[in-house]
């Protein structure tokens, strides 16, 4: 039993936090902060599209860091494949 609900939080671990913990640190701060605005007279609307509009740029510039490069193929493998003289 503890096996199943180890593996059930580890799933919902993964698919909160995935590859980048700051973007999920951020958006529960985004969602916490929207709670606090909400809760005042000023519309709240507007906190989660800014939060969108500052994570994504970030994101996508630390994306290509974290992905592992492709493979690069010599020219004695590409020879050896088959490939174009």
């Amino acid at each position: 039993m503890t096996t199943r609900i180890a593996a059930f939080l580890r799933f919902w671990y993964d698919f909160v936090v995935g590859d980048d913990w700051r973007t999920a640190v951020a958006v529960v701060a985004a969602l916490a902060v929207t709670g606090l605005v909400a809760h005042t007279a000023v519309p709240a609307w507007w906190v989660l599209p800014a939060t969108v509009l500052v994570l994504l740029p970030l994101s996508l510039r630390t994306a290509p860091r974290q992905a592992p490069p492709e493979p690069r193929l010599n020219r004695t493998q590409h020879d050896a494949d088959g490939g174009d003289p």
